[in-house]
């Protein structure tokens, strides 16, 4: 008997261990290491941190959609916006982009929070300030390099900013105008494969009037607005596939040789006395090209008195609009675009622009 007990004492032990290696290696096979989070960054002023509720508008919108292994970032904690939501941000109320990059502020920022993607809503204190748009778009550029410095990867989503109506500032819309025209044009210089540069629409369709509570801060309706204007395009960004913006119809168009380029004309915006033009150049060939210059000679004494996007000489009324140092170089069909306020007296006829490369 002794040593049946033994014998049967001996199999049951073996069993057991065979039931915990069989239900360990279950286990194993049941629990795969998951993939690390994407790390979000909304990056801006107090449109974007102050409190910035379209963050978590956002945030709920993607897990929603089965968006749930993100995790946005930063320095900043959360402000109360009434429902749960991952807060962290880099929306530092009052700052000006230009210096967020003069200062170098961004590569702190980026060091502690090491993101995948940036969402940068950034320019309304700097157009509040009378800021030029060129010396903005120096400034985009300056925080894209660092970003590429932190994240050779790094997807870039961009906005063109919400309207402004401040009571303090009558000439805030038109610079807010001003600025958001010249965007496009430097994405789409700035943008790489391995790091795109994607531009998002935050201007169209706004009312300052429904959609802010003092013309430049949003309210409820405006943070709906922006969490799903950011929504599509983050989620392409998520999936790695960049969203195309569309581009303006054109107007007027020059007639040029196969293989060269052409230059699109348009009344952005007319007002007693002054206007808003926009140029859009485009590569007509497939082969790269690499500098251009638009001409064109004013009908009706038009008069340019501030360019963005380019160098500009004048003559009379001939103009010549020539490639800045970074939107010179267009690949295959490629478009960069400027602006221009002018002003007109009388009559306003539209230019006819023409288009040389080199």
């Amino acid at each position: 008997m002794a040593r049946t007990r033994v014998r049967l004492a001996s199999m049951l032990a073996s069993m057991a261990a065979m039931l915990m290696l069989t239900a360990g290696a279950v286990f194993l096979m049941a629990t795969p290491a998951s993939a690390a989070p994407v790390r979000i960054m909304p990056l801006g002023d107090s449109i974007t941190g102050s409190p910035g509720c379209w963050r978590a508008l956002l945030w709920n919108k993607l897990r929603d959609g089965g968006h749930t292994n993100v995790d946005f970032v930063g320095t900043l904690p959360a402000q109360g916006c009434s429902v749960p939501y991952d807060g962290d941000n880099e929306g530092h109320g009052g700052a000006l982009v230009t210096t967020v990059a003069n200062q170098n502020q961004l590569v702190g920022w980026l060091a502690a929070s090491t993101p995948d993607v940036v969402l940068m809503h950034f320019g309304t204190n700097d157009v509040w300030s009378n800021v030029p748009p060129a010396t903005i778009l120096a400034a985009y550029t300056k925080l894209v390099g660092q970003m590429r410095a932190s994240n050779p990867a790094m997807r870039i989503l961009v906005a063109k900013i919400i309207p402004m109506a401040p009571s303090s500032c009558a000439e805030c819309g038109a610079r807010a105008v001003a600025l958001n025209d010249a965007i496009p044009g430097w994405a789409a210089a700035t943008s790489t494969q391995q790091s795109p540069v994607v531009v998002v629409d935050q201007w169209t369709g706004f009312s300052t009037g429904a959609d802010t509570y003092d013309g430049v801060h949003p309210n409820a309706a405006g943070d709906q607005k922006i969490a799903d204007r950011w929504y599509p395009a983050l989620v392409d960004a998520l999936s790695g596939t960049p969203t195309v913006s569309p581009t303006a119809t054109p107007t007027v168009t020059s007639t040029v040789p196969p293989g060269g380029c052409s230059a699109t004309f348009r009344n952005a915006g007319q007002w007693q006395g002054g206007f808003q033009g926009e140029v859009t150049v485009t590569n007509t060939g497939v082969v790269p090209l690499n500098g251009w210059t638009v001409r064109w000679t004013f009908a009706d004494g038009q008069r340019v008195s501030q360019l963005w996007n380019g160098t500009l000489t004048t003559e009379g009324a001939a103009v010549t609009v020539r490639n800045t140092s970074w939107n010179g170089a267009l690949g295959g069909r490629a478009t960069t675009t400027f602006g221009f306020l002018a002003s007109w007296t009388g009559a306003n006829t539209p230019p006819t622009p023409t288009c040389t490369t080199g």
